[in-house]
């Protein structure tokens, strides 16, 4: 089991750098006119990240920015934001904790749910036709400005009926 868990991590890692990779060249190829020829360094352009609109569970609105290739499940980790249980399994597909709920606008740009994803978000609560795990969706710049609504409650094993840890 734990064979298998660490496969889905590194397919799941492999398809993000694609993403990264992909996202980098396109960027590149489409703006070769506005390279220099120097050989400093530049700083990451801050317009090449994509900007990311989170509703909590409380309905508060958080606006964060990631990097196209990151997970959003990575955007919420890096940020810090405080969603209670969100990510316990690590983005290894044990879990459905990273469950946000999409737009169907938004919904119909993710791409493709795996069976393994299908799998994990039978287990969510609040579970809607356009939902899908936080660790799965991978940034592009065709995603930018999206909004994800964590639900109001997360099915999380690490705690017992009562709700303590």
């Amino acid at each position: 089991m734990a064979l298998v868990t660490a496969l889905r991590r590194l397919a799941h890692v492999r398809i993000c750098e694609y993403t990264r990779k992909t996202a980098a060249v396109t960027f590149g190829a489409r703006h070769t006119s506005l390279k220099s020829f120097t050989t400093s360094t530049q700083p990451l352009r801050s317009d090449n990240k994509v900007t990311v609109h989170f509703i909590n569970r409380d309905g508060e609105k958080i606006t964060v920015k990631g990097s196209p290739g990151d997970s959003l499940l990575d955007i919420v980790i890096n940020e810090d934001l405080d969603f209670d249980g969100f990510g316990a399994c690590e983005g290894t597909l044990a879990c459905s904790t990273c469950h946000l709920i999409f737009d169907e606008d938004v919904y119909k740009n993710l791409g493709p749910v795996t069976d393994e994803e299908m799998d994990m978000l039978d287990l969510a609560y609040g579970l809607t036709d356009t939902s899908r795990l936080g660790c799965q969706i991978c940034l592009t710049k065709s995603l930018e400005g999206m909004v994800a609504r964590v639900p109001e409650s997360v099915a999380d094993i690490r705690q017992s009926k009562d709700g303590s840890s």
